[in-house]
């Protein structure tokens, strides 16, 4: 009865081992068709430089900060690229103008350089009488005076005259609108005018232009074609400002209105605006 007891737990004890060390083996082989490490290896040993670069760069390996990177230089090429678009259509521009408007383009240029140093040169000027006046509380005054005279005449409230110019824009289609005289206003502006009057009406810093039916308002004035401007500046830059290619002439023309530019030695401008009286700003000097 013991042996018969002993045998089965015998058997037992001596197959556990065994199965386990049968299970490990079946863990440690390879499934069928896969290479073992010893294999892959000899297979690397025999492939050139180039196929082991060529494995190891494709398929690639993108990382989310690579990716990131690549999106920032697209976006710089991209931003890169439009700024030369646009540089190349403003040079396209100047390369397709005439000889003569190329020159005259180049001569305004130089004329409003000119102004800006007489500018300056004006003021370096007074400032250099005040230092060196021996009476400097009369120079003051004296400047004061003049300032006060050249500042009326930009706000409209005293008369003006000198060289100029007068552009008339007979409008018989009534197509020029309010947006095609504040065009000239600004190009007249930009090219020296020191006073402006339109039909009558002065023009000063604040004008503004509307759309009144068939005619035009300047400031709440309506007026009618013809348009006379009466401009005080140096004809010699106010004629070819307008006359730019592309420019105010042109853009009339297109709307089939009659645009004349006479010059003169004597241009008076005598529309006068009452003075303004601020509700709010007051002087800070004591």
């Amino acid at each position: 009865m013991s042996n018969q007891e002993q045998t089965p737990d015998n058997r037992l004890r001596k197959e556990l081992p065994e199965e386990v060390a049968a299970g490990a083996g079946e863990a440690s082989v390879a499934p069928e068709g896969a290479e073992t490490p010893e294999e892959q290896r000899n297979r690397q040993a025999g492939l050139t430089g180039r196929q082991r670069l060529a494995q190891g760069l494709w398929p690639p390996r993108v990382t989310r900060a690579q990716l990131i990177v690549a999106l920032l230089l697209f976006g710089l090429g991209f931003g890169l690229a439009v700024q030369v678009a646009s540089n190349s259509d403003s040079d396209s521009a100047l390369r397709g103008a005439r000889q003569e408007d190329l020159v005259r383009i180049l001569d305004e240029l130089d004329d409003r350089t000119q102004r800006l140093e007489d500018e300056k040169q004006g003021l370096e000027e007074q400032r250099g009488e005040l230092e060196n006046s021996s009476n400097q509380a009369e120079e003051a005054r004296r400047q004061t005076v003049e300032k006060e005279r050249q500042l009326g005449i930009l706000a409209g409230t005293v008369a003006a005259q000198g060289p100029g110019i007068t552009m008339t824009i007979d409008d018989t289609k009534g197509t020029v609108e309010a947006d095609m005289l504040l065009d000239a206003i600004q190009e007249l502006r930009a090219a020296g005018a020191e006073a402006i009057q339109v039909n009558g009406v002065r023009v000063v810093a604040g004008t503004y232009l509307t759309d009144a039916g068939n005619s035009v308002s300047v400031d709440g004035n309506k007026i009618n074609a013809p348009y006379r401007f009466k401009v005080i500046g140096k004809p010699q830059d106010l004629e070819p400002a307008l006359n730019i290619p592309g420019g105010v002439v042109q853009t009339l023309e297109k709307e089939q209105a009659t645009v004349t530019i006479e010059r003169s030695d004597k241009i008076v401008v005598d529309a006068l605006r009452a003075a303004k009286r601020p509700d709010y700003a007051r002087s800070s000097s004591q």
